[in-house]
């Protein structure tokens, strides 16, 4: 499965490492723009959505999707559509 996560952290400075070791935690991740993670992963948008809201703030937002098979399109860099081409089949 393939999720897409994004937010929009609302505490400057604040040190989000947790967050981001927690995205890490996935085995297979992408982040190439600065608030949008996906994540190659067998666990589900539940069980992320729990995960990443207990390494922010009440005021933080987030999104967890399934991408899963889906048509993507944009401007990256070659590596990021290799990443996804492997990843999302």
């Amino acid at each position: 499965m393939i999720l897409l996560v994004s937010y929009d952290l609302k505490v400057p400075g604040r040190d989000y490492a947790k967050l981001y070791e927690t995205l890490k935690s996935a085995g297979g991740w992408w982040h190439y723009l600065e608030s949008t993670w996906i994540l190659s992963t067998t666990d589900s948008v539940v069980t992320w959505t729990d995960r990443i809201r207990t390494t922010m703030d009440e005021n933080d937002i987030f999104i967890v999707v399934d991408i899963t098979g889906r048509t993507s399109n944009g401007w990256l860099p070659k590596k990021a559509w290799e990443w996804l081409d492997e990843h999302n089949k």
